[in-house]
């Protein structure tokens, strides 16, 4: 990894196939429950950041690959902090839904 490439944003696409392609992986909104009512990628959940303990609840497997996005990529960042310090091992983040390309369901 270049130092550049610490300043690049993640591509939302290019994770979801990998989402995808994960075995039992969870994807999950961390925006608002408002934000996710008005659109979002199917298949996730949503956990708001402010309530991303209760992800041990729903994934109580902390080897469970976890893909998390939100509005910008802000708080995706942020989610991604809290459950490697909540002790998952595989949490991606994939960024802002604002580049996501495919269609999303409300």
């Amino acid at each position: 990894m270049g130092l550049l490439d610490m300043f690049r944003s993640p591509d939302i696409n290019q994770g979801l196939e990998d989402f995808k392609a994960a075995e039992d992986g969870k994807l999950i909104d961390v925006r608002t429950r408002e934000e996710y009512a008005s659109g979002h990628i199917p298949e996730s959940v949503n956990i708001p950041l402010h309530d991303i303990g209760r992800a041990q609840k729903k994934i109580p497997d902390k080897s469970t690959p976890i893909f998390v996005y939100c509005h910008s990529g802000a708080r995706s960042v942020q989610a991604k902090s809290a459950l490697t310090k909540m002790g998952y091992t595989s949490v991606t983040n994939l960024g802002g839904i604002g580049g996501y390309r495919g269609k999303v369901e409300k």
